[in-house]
């Protein structure tokens, strides 16, 4: 199958209007880092401190849709578009966002960029994500009992400690970068695997030298990223900010990010060659913002068409896109419990 068709800028955008909306801005990169970190911070410590259990499953609630965006924001650094200053963004996106959440910012870029290149294509590595759609309401609802109960979250980081320990020693007994597999190796799957659910809820990377070894890094990060937090908790509030912390990450995280998934490609068009049908935009309220779709996420069909504007443009170029007429071939949803039921009408 031949790549997906890129559209030209020119048919929708001046020169200098495409340059104004691609411009990447120096400090809403870092501010938006900040903002997923400060608020979960703040959610955490503040639900400690009232000692009420009300308090701790607010906090739950939103802190995970802080998890979430994240990740949002390391998938913006696979894009480059986190920071002007390529080592900045990297550090940003590797770090601050994708440490936090175990996935490894290089491994991904990879992997991702080919699921921009055959988007909703036989070679797409995220069609499993959305052929398994429509289904039924019975099914999606074992789905979201497993997100939260913790029960995806154990699979998952079960499978990801197993590759990790394959990849140390692999690293133990110098396999590693000199070996053929280059300096940051790592399978293209190896470093999504965490932040993708397939139907059964997690999806599997290849188990090669450099995508195990990819995997073991990005676990030490993620682990070193936990021990920090656990630190800075007892220091001031003892484990209760930790704990809601790691139950996030284990419940709503996990519900949060399959929402998203579902919402981005499920019951799209597969197959086809108009790059306007192989993405949805949904449309998001304060509440939505806050939990599954943070730092506009929910523009992934304009994501799709001009993959270099930053998330922050997201929504000028919606409008601009409307302006031209083009919202009728979009696939363009009211709200996520809107697509929710759409995935499973006809299950």
């Amino acid at each position: 199958m031949a790549a997906v068709r890129l559209l030209p800028p020119n048919k929708f955008f001046s020169r200098e209007e495409w340059a104004e909306i691609t411009r990447l801005s120096r400090w809403r990169g870092p501010w938006m880092v900040a903002h997923a970190w400060l608020v979960s911070i703040a959610l955490a410590g503040l639900a400690a401190w009232t000692q009420n259990p009300v308090a701790w499953i607010v906090a739950i609630a939103f802190i995970g849709g802080r998890q979430l965006g994240l990740a949002i924001l390391m998938h913006e650094a696979a894009h480059g578009a986190l920071h002007p200053n390529r080592k900045i963004n990297n550090s940003l996106g590797q770090w601050l966002a994708g440490a936090a959440v175990g996935s490894d910012l290089i491994a991904y870029r990879t992997y991702h960029l080919q699921h921009h290149k055959y988007t909703q294509q036989a070679e797409d590595p995220d069609l499993s994500l959305s052929k398994p759609f429509p289904t039924t309401r019975a099914s999606l609802g074992r789905k979201i009992v497993r997100d939260l109960t913790g029960q995806t979250f154990f699979k998952q980081r079960t499978a990801q400690f197993a590759y990790a320990w394959t990849g140390l020693r692999a690293l133990l007994r110098g396999d590693g970068p000199g070996k053929g597999e280059g300096k940051r190796g790592g399978s293209t799957r190896a470093g999504t695997v965490f932040n993708k659910q397939s139907d059964d809820g997690v999806t599997s990377p290849t188990q090669d030298v450099p995508g195990t070894i990819a995997v073991a890094r990005a676990t030490g990060r993620f682990l070193l990223v936990q021990m920090l937090l656990l630190a800075l908790s007892l220091a001031f509030y003892g484990w209760t900010p930790w704990l809601l912390w790691i139950v996030s990450l284990a419940t709503t995280f996990q519900l949060y990010l399959r929402i998203r998934n579902i919402a981005e490609h499920a019951c799209t068009t597969t197959g086809s060659e108009d790059p306007f049908t192989h993405a949805r935009t949904t449309y998001a309220g304060w509440l939505e913002r806050a939990t599954v779709a943070p730092y506009w996420v929910n523009y992934h069909a304009e994501h799709h068409l001009f993959m270099g504007v930053p998330c922050y443009r997201l929504p000028r170029l919606h409008a601009a896109l409307r302006d031209a007429g083009k919202h009728d071939a979009m696939t363009i949803a009211p709200g996520y419990l809107a697509v929710v039921r759409q995935v499973t009408a006809q299950g």
